[in-house]
C-alpha cells in the first residue's frame, strides 16, 4: 500500500471510530432517561450504551479495572439528582465467563471523579450482591456483600443520608436485604447505571431492563418495619468488607464468634440462636428449657461452654428472674453460676476460671466476679453510678469497662483485674459503651453515641470504634444504626481480625413499592 493511500485509510479509520469514541465519553449525551454517560477513571476501551425504548433496557459495554479502593474505573450513565430518589433494575450479565469481580451497579455518586463519594447496589458476575460505598473523598471503598444467589430485580433508595438496598431473589416482592449505611450526598449528585469490567484490558457487557428512576414521597405514616441484620466485619483499613450472616424483620442482638470461627451465636425472641458465618438459616440452641434469655452471652476460652443470661425454666424452685447460667458450646443442661437474680454475665477470664457479670444495686449498677464453677460473689466495683459491660483484656491483666464516674459522658476506663487503680482510657465528648479487647489485645473496640444521647438506647446513629491498646490511637471502624444490642458482648473473631455486630434498620412501612 502506497503512502497516500494508507494515509488516507487512517484519516477513514479516523472519521468513523473518533465520533463513537467521542459519543461515548460525552458527558451531555442523552441515552433514555438519563442526562449523559462517561467513563469515569482510567479506561483502555471507551464504555458505550444501547438504549432499547421498547423494552426499556440500557445495555452496557464497558472496561474499567475496578470499583474499589480510592480510585474507580467504569462507565457510567447517568443524570444530576437531588432530593430523596430510588433507582430500581433488572439486572443481568448475558455471557458467561469474564471475572467473577466484574459488577452491575445502581449508584448514587457526588461527582463523576475517580475517587469521589458514592454508594452503589453492585451485582458481581459470581453473583454475589453488595452494597458498596466510599464516605469521603480519596478514602477507601467499604461494602456490605450477601451470600446469596444472585437477584433477580435491584432497588437502591436514599432518603436524606440513609441509603437501603431492597432485592427480589425470584420475582416476589421487593424487600429490604439487611444492607443500610448513612452517608452524605451534598447538593446536586448523580444517580445511573454503571459497569466495570474488572480487568482493564477487555470490556464486559450488562443489561438493566425495567428501569425506572423515581423521586421519594415522604411516608404516608409515621409507622415503621424494624429489620435487623448480623454481619461480620474485617478491621482492616484497606479491606473492610462486611458480610451478611442473617438478616430478618424483627429484632435480635448481641452476638458472639464460636471457638473455631465457624459460626455466630445471638439471642432472638428469647432463644439462643447459633447461624454460619457466612450466612445460612439460624438454629435454637438447646438450652433446657431457659426462658427469657437476653443479650448477655458468650463462649468460655477453650470454647467448650457458653454462659447464657436467662431466666430459669417453667417449674423452677428458682424465682423468674435472670441469671447467669452455663451450657454446653453445643448446646444441654444448664447448670447455674448466680444464685441471686438480676445477674448478667458480660466476660470470662482468659483462663477462664472466673466470670464477670454485673447487677443493679439500689440503684446503681456494679461489676461482680465469681468462680466459673460456681462459689461466692465478689463486688469489684463500687459506686453509686454505672459501672457496666466489663470484659477482660487478652492477657488477663485489665478489666475493661464503661463507666460516667469521670463526669458528663460516659467513657471508657480499665483497672486491674482485681478491682484496683481504674484509669479513664477514653477522653472525648461522647457516650462510649461496651469496650470489648481483642484476643491478641491489640485493639479495643467500643460503641459510641453522640454526646446529646443518654443512656444506651437502641435505633440511634452511633460508631464502633477501633482503639489501639496501646497507643489508645482511635478510628471509627463503621458507621450504624443501632446502640443496645449492636454489640453488647465479646464479638471478636479468633484471629483478632474479624468481629461481628448487629445494625438495625427503620424502614417507612410501604418502602421499597
Amino acid at each position: 500500500m502506497n503512502k497516500k493511500l494508507a494515509g488516507f485509510s487512517l484519516l477513514l479509520v479516523v472519521l468513523v471510530i473518533l465520533p463513537t469514541l467521542l459519543a461515548a465519553q460525552t458527558p451531555d449525551r442523552p441515552v433514555g432517561i438519563f442526562e449523559g454517560e462517561s467513563d469515569i477513571g482510567v479506561t483502555l476501551h471507551p464504555g458505550a450504551t444501547v438504549y432499547d425504548a421498547t423494552a426499556k433496557s440500557y445495555t452496557i459495554t464497558a472496561a474499567g479495572e475496578n470499583m474499589w479502593l480510592a480510585t474507580d474505573a467504569f462507565h457510567f450513565v447517568w443524570k444530576k439528582a437531588a432530593g430523596d430518589i430510588a433507582i430500581t433494575s433488572d439486572i443481568r450479565f448475558p455471557k458467561p465467563g469474564g471475572s467473577e469481580h466484574r459488577k452491575a451497579a445502581l449508584i448514587f455518586r457526588q461527582d463523576l471523579d475517580a475517587d469521589g463519594v458514592y454508594a452503589d447496589a453492585a451485582l458481581h458476575g459470581s453473583g454475589m450482591t453488595a452494597l458498596q460505598y466510599r464516605m469521603e473523598k480519596t478514602t477507601p471503598t467499604r461494602d456490605i456483600e450477601f451470600n446469596i444467589d444472585a437477584p433477580v430485580r435491584l432497588r437502591l433508595e436514599k432518603r436524606g443520608d440513609l441509603f437501603t438496598l431492597y432485592l427480589s431473589n425470584k420475582g416476589e416482592p421487593l424487600h429490604p436485604a439487611g444492607a443500610a449505611i448513612k452517608l452524605h450526598l451534598e447538593g446536586n449528585f448523580y444517580a445511573g447505571l454503571g459497569v466495570c469490567s474488572h480487568n482493564k484490558d477487555v470490556t464486559e457487557t450488562a443489561v438493566f431492563a425495567n428501569v425506572s428512576i423515581e423521586p421519594l414521597d415522604p411516608p404516608a405514616t409515621d409507622k415503621t418495619v424494624l429489620y435487623s441484620t448480623l454481619q461480620s466485619l474485617s478491621i482492616e483499613p484497606d479491606f473492610r468488607r462486611a458480610i451478611v450472616a442473617y438478616a430478618a424483620q424483627g429484632y435480635f442482638e448481641a452476638s458472639n464468634w464460636s471457638h473455631d470461627g465457624q459460626s455466630l451465636i445471638f439471642d432472638q425472641g428469647g432463644k439462643i440462636m447459633t447461624v454460619p458465618v457466612d450466612g445460612g438459616t439460624p438454629k435454637a440452641l438447646e438450652i433446657g428449657g431457659l426462658t427469657s434469655c437476653t443479650g448477655s452471652h458468650g463462649f468460655s476460652p477453650d470454647g467448650k461452654w457458653l454462659a447464657v443470661s436467662c431466666k430459669p425454666a417453667e417449674g423452677s424452685p428458682l424465682t423468674p428472674a435472670v441469671r447467669v447460667f452455663v451450657v454446653p458450646a453445643s448446646g444441654g443442661a444448664p447448670r447455674l453460676v448466680t444464685e441471686h437474680p438480676n445477674s448478667y454475665w458480660h466476660s470470662w477470664s482468659p483462663d477462664g476460671k472466673t466470670i464477670l457479670f454485673t447487677r443493679p444495686v439500689d440503684g446503681s449498677l456494679n461489676i461482680w466476679s465469681i468462680p466459673a464453677a460456681g462459689g461466692e460473689e465478689v463486688q469489684v466495683t463500687q459506686g453509686k453510678g454505672i459501672s457496666d459491660d466489663p470484659d477482660y483484656s487478652g492477657d488477663g491483666k485489665y478489666i475493661y469497662f464503661n463507666s460516667d464516674r469521670g463526669g458528663a459522658y460516659m467513657q471508657i476506663w480499665r483497672m486491674l483485674a482485681d478491682g484496683t487503680k481504674p484509669e479513664q482510657v477514653t477522653f472525648d465528648q461522647r457516650n462510649n459503651w461496651t469496650p470489648h479487647p481483642s484476643p491478641d489485645g491489640k485493639w479495643v473496640v467500643y460503641l459510641s453515641y453522640d454526646k446529646d444521647t443518654k443512656g444506651h438506647p437502641s435505633n440511634k446513629d452511633i460508631k464502633l470504634q477501633l482503639m489501639s491498646a496501646g497507643e489508645g490511637k482511635v478510628s471509627t471502624l463503621v458507621d450504624l444504626v443501632g446502640g443496645n444490642g449492636s454489640f453488647n458482648v465479646p464479638s471478636w473473631a479468633p484471629d483478632s481480625h474479624h468481629l461481628s455486630y448487629v445494625s438495625y434498620e427503620l424502614i417507612p412501612d410501604g418502602g421499597g413499592n
